[in-house]
């Protein structure tokens, strides 16, 4: 686990006020660096106007090498609020270690209801698998990241096999799933708007702890043991879930709330936390070239 101080938690706290059920994060951005990064904006990987996203890489990076890891982060907003510029922080964060971050939008409730994000998402990857050889990504090392409802969002394209395949992807093609704080076993729901964004009829299929296989993807699972809007169970039962069926998971604690967890990627933040770090070895841990992986059937 990871201590903050009291005088670390305040500032997290003024600063992170504005990450609230995703709200705009004007201050944190702003005080995000521009010189690590140069970014790609507004491409489209679908026909409406939320199927769109933005590319982050690191300066000086040589497209022809496509060697760097690519990263397809879903932000959170509790699948009804958020849009891609607010989390530019994340996009820097990722590119100043070196990968190339994919930050798509996708269609949110009430414009939609579960099952269409997913397959935005599904989409999002497929494009990102496709394209990011033009940038200089590695399409055998993309990873599926998330915060919040974004982490629900990548772990069920992790598990339930049926959103990537519609898109000619599977599980395989997937070296990883980078979660924060998600709701992996949110059933039964405790809000009357969450039972019309996740209709009875589908309800059970939102869930990622049911479609567990044994033939997941590793992944890398952070917990903010002081988060109070996702339980932190959700974690520890998927984490179990995934160990029974002989899955590759790696669980981290931090004594962070769930903005926060987030929050600490930030350039003004990361100091107090080392969750940018933690996951820039876990991803740097996985083999540059697409021979040392395995080939999808």
């Amino acid at each position: 686990m990871v201590n903050v101080s009291l005088g670390a938690m305040l500032a997290l706290a003024l600063t992170c006020v504005t990450l609230c059920a995703c709200s705009p994060v004007t201050l944190v951005n702003a005080l995000t660096p521009r010189a690590t990064y140069r970014d790609v904006t507004d491409l489209a990987y679908g026909t409406s106007e939320r199927q769109r996203l933005d590319v982050y890489l690191p300066v000086g990076h040589d497209a022809t090498g496509r060697d760097m890891p690519v990263v397809v982060f879903f932000y959170g907003g509790s699948w009804q609020n958020g849009q891609r510029e607010d989390y530019r922080f994340v996009g820097e964060a990722l590119a100043s270690r070196g990968f190339m971050a994919i930050l798509p939008d996708y269609r949110t409730y009430p414009e939609v209801t579960f099952p269409a994000f997913m397959d935005d998402a599904a989409m999002a990857v497929r494009w990102a698998r496709d394209r990011a050889p033009e940038f200089g990504g590695d399409p055998a090392r993309l990873f599926l990241m998330g915060h919040s409802a974004g982490a629900q969002i990548a772990a069920l394209l992790a598990t339930d096999a049926r959103y990537l395949q519609v898109d000619g992807l599977g599980k395989c093609d997937i070296a990883g799933v980078i979660g924060l704080a998600g709701p992996y076993d949110f059933l039964p729901l405790q809000s009357d708007v969450l039972r019309r964004i996740f209709p009875e009829p589908t309800r059970r299929a939102s869930q990622p702890i049911h479609f567990v296989t044994g033939r997941e993807p590793p992944m890398w699972l952070a917990v903010g043991d002081a988060d109070t809007v996702v339980d932190p169970g959700n974690t520890e039962r998927f984490a179990q879930r995934l160990r029974t069926m002989n899955d590759q998971v790696e669980v981290r604690h931090y004594d962070l709330g769930h903005a926060m967890l987030l929050g600490t990627l930030s350039a003004p933040l990361r100091r107090y936390a080392p969750v940018l770090d933690d996951i820039a070895t876990y991803v740097n841990s996985f083999p540059k070239h697409a021979s040392a992986r395995p080939v999808c059937p």
